[in-house]
């Protein structure tokens, strides 16, 4: 039985006069026809008074002028942006922006609608509305959705570099959250997720960051239910530096593209598989207290002797323990481990790659005629031994970020709640 509802779309818009226009198009030619757009054009208020900042709040206010173009009916406009109007102390950020967008969202909504995040420089097809229904349709009792992802190269070659690595990182990282089985096997962009409000009413909404609201939201979202990852329609985020963030995407690119990967590391498959073995001794830790590979850094992060001890007396079964264990080794706390292990004994980023692809995808790393896949031509293979993020041509990165990608696929539509 398909469920009956709106589709409240959800924008933080801020400097984005020249982009939104864009993803406005691609709204109007949604086959989807029941919904709302929610834009939030924002920053904070003393920028008024600031020379550096000022021009942020001129293209604010130019976006303003152009939403007032737009179906009042349809289009609903958060303004935080004009004089007076904008944020005012700690709080304000993209984090914020899409705070108050959901819960305004969700003081009108009903419970089978639905949110559908976006960011003002987002591109998709006519059938992307549609296709979101239709997954909660097949998934009714899904927390959320996060969606399939593309960036788009630009012809830009050094800004292309870098979004191909930045993205050969995530889809890296994900594939290995995929293959160890953690719960917490998604990709966290804001501009590709779409949460039943109900299910956000359920989490009490979500917190407000000034980066990675994306990931915090999902994370709390997961400890309560699945999430699904498989959809049909591509999100497109735009594939630009931007300083709007302090962590992401946009930031992301400005470092790479000077040459800093240090936040965003290609990490070893050993490090993922440390993980997996610790999550394999959770049913010895209900009956006893047994070292893990992630137990030194359990004790130091939660201060704890036993970081098993309280979940242990708690528990009542053992699922029950297995669950809290999962909720208390949550996604940052595997990210955290991650990195610190990775600063204990560090490999190259090419290194992790290729270690991975060599263990588990060896079929795509021989020509066809050797019984491979015949994915890459014996040329290309040839330069994947000499890997170079700063050299490699931009058509070989690509085609890594596309055969990551098919691999990323394969796990997502064979995923079930």
């Amino acid at each position: 039985m398909t469920q009956e509802g709106v589709i409240h779309v959800a924008i933080p818009a801020m400097n984005e006069a020249d982009f939104l226009p864009a993803t406005i198009d691609c709204l109007t030619t949604q086959s989807f026809r029941d919904f709302k757009v929610w834009i939030c054009v924002n920053q904070p208020d003393a920028w008024w008074e600031n020379a550096e900042n000022r021009p942020i709040c001129e293209n604010n206010q130019r976006t303003l002028n152009y939403l007032t173009q737009q179906d009042p009916v349809k289009f609903r406009i958060l303004d935080h942006s004009s004089r007076g109007k904008g944020w005012k102390g700690k709080a304000h950020g993209v984090g914020q922006a899409r705070k108050t967008l959901m819960d305004r969202i969700n003081q009108d909504a009903g419970p089978e609608d639905i949110i559908v995040s976006l960011d003002a420089d987002t591109l998709f097809g006519p059938e992307y509305l549609n296709s979101v229904k239709k997954v909660f349709d097949r998934h009714p009792g899904a927390v959320a959705l996060s969606n399939p992802y593309y960036h788009s190269l630009t012809g830009d070659e050094k800004l292309d570099r870098a979004m191909l690595r930045y993205e050969i990182y995530m889809r890296h990282y994900a594939v290995n959250m995929w293959r160890i089985r953690s719960p917490y096997s998604f990709t966290a962009l804001g501009s590709a997720i779409a949460i039943p409000v109900n299910a956000y009413r359920k989490i009490g909404g979500m917190t407000a960051k000034k980066s990675g609201e994306d990931f915090y939201l999902l994370q709390k979202l997961r400890k309560t239910g699945w999430i699904c990852n498989h959809n049909t329609q591509l999100v497109y985020p735009g594939t630009r530096y931007s300083d709007r963030v302090y962590f992401g995407t946009g930031p992301a690119l400005i470092k790479g593209s000077n040459g800093d990967w240090d936040s965003y590391p290609v990490y070893g498959h050993r490090l993922f598989d440390m993980v997996r073995k610790t999550y394999d001794y959770f049913p010895h830790l209900y009956e006893e207290s047994v070292e893990t590979p992630m137990s030194g850094f359990l004790r130091e992060k939660f201060r704890e002797t036993d970081p098993f001890r309280t979940i242990r007396l708690n528990a009542r079964t053992a699922n029950g323990f297995i669950k809290a264990c999962h909720q208390k080794i949550d996604g940052l706390r595997i990210l955290q481990f991650l990195k610190e292990s990775a600063g204990k004994n560090p490999v190259s980023d090419e290194s992790g790659l290729i270690s991975y692809l060599e263990r588990f995808h060896s079929q795509y790393l021989l020509p066809e005629q050797k019984g491979g896949a015949g994915f890459f031509s014996a040329g290309e293979i040839q330069h994947l031994n000499e890997l170079d993020f700063k050299t490699t041509g931009i058509d070989l990165l690509d085609k890594i970020r596309d055969l990551l990608r098919k691999i990323e696929i394969s796990h997502q539509k064979n995923d079930q709640p």
